[in-house]
């Protein structure tokens, strides 16, 4: 039987750490991650991780502990909620299309390296589509420099050793690979309409059906949900910013993020993360597993 975490598990101690991309894999590398509980006291409500659907690609490694996925995401974690042990320490991951959710039965040392969907496909040949909603161990996907380079990375003893590993073996690939039209990989809308912008100037042809197959071929789905992520993440932001500013209102926050009145913004919400906007502020503030959307902020 699963644990069940309360509304609100107090945020612990543990290191939790995030790295933005040197400025020449905007493009390719979204961040890393980092989350370190060793030496901290967990109860078993704060061992849980929950994460939003992404249109991203990732690499995680385990070098302390381990992880369990919850059959179950969002906030239809239950008592009953199944879960299934990941037995691999370094893992790849194709975009999730759903909120997903984790529990760690012990201390965990792991880190996590999020890529673009494209750069993805065009540095490795993997296909994210075939990997939607998935987490598989490297070996079985990735090619074997790639495989090296994530056995080289377990055997590094620093986090900031790791990531600059990590950079440096990627940047030279992209460097020669990159498209032509630089896309902006900080923000999810930015880099969707660079996306299709790509799609549209590339190959023959230039309809509307032609350019999203594109789209889809690369990035793993269609570029509607790609910009319904982006428009999340407009949202949150605009969320965040007003509530610094004392005057928080989904109403307008919807408004401004282009949605068509706030129950929109509320569906939209609960597709993407599995909670409701107010709901998720209060969890990203107070609750211990959702540390993933604190860094992000």
């Amino acid at each position: 039987m699963s644990p069940m975490p309360p509304s609100a598990a107090p945020v612990s101690l543990a290191v939790n750490r995030l790295w933005h991309p040197r400025l020449s894999l905007a493009s390719c590398v979204r961040a890393v991650l980092s989350r370190n509980t060793l030496g901290v006291n967990l109860d078993d409500a704060q061992r849980f991780n929950h994460f939003p659907a992404s249109p991203l690609c990732s690499i995680s490694w385990w070098f302390e502990g381990c992880s369990e996925m919850l059959d179950d995401s969002g906030s239809a974690v239950t008592p009953g909620s199944t879960r299934r042990a990941l037995p691999m320490r370094i893992a790849f991951g194709g975009p999730f299309t759903r909120p997903s959710a984790s529990w760690n039965p012990g201390p965990v040392h792991g880190m996590m390296l999020m890529l673009l969907p494209d750069a993805v496909r065009q540095l490795t040949g993997v296909d994210p589509e075939a990997h939607l909603d998935r987490l598989v161990d490297v070996r079985d996907v990735l090619p074997a420099p790639w495989v090296g380079l994530c056995e080289a990375v377990l055997a590094v003893r620093d986090d900031d050793a790791r990531v600059q590993l990590m950079q440096d073996f990627i940047d030279p690939l992209w460097q020669a690979e990159r498209p032509r039209l630089a896309l902006d990989g900080h923000r999810y809308l930015d880099w969707a309409r660079g996306l299709a912008q790509r799609a549209a100037l590339s190959a023959s042809g230039r309809s509307l059906r032609q350019v999203e197959r594109r789209i889809k071929q690369w990035a793993g789905q269609p570029m509607r949900e790609l910009l319904g992520v982006g428009r999340a993440e407009r949202a949150f932001f605009e969320a965040l910013a007003a509530e610094g500013d004392g005057r928080l209102s989904w109403a307008d926050v919807a408004a401004q993020s282009g949605y068509a009145d706030q129950s929109h913004l509320v569906r939209a919400t609960r597709r993407i993360t599995g909670f409701s906007p107010e709901d998720l502020r209060r969890r990203i503030a107070e609750d211990e597993a959702f540390w993933a959307y604190r860094l992000w902020q």
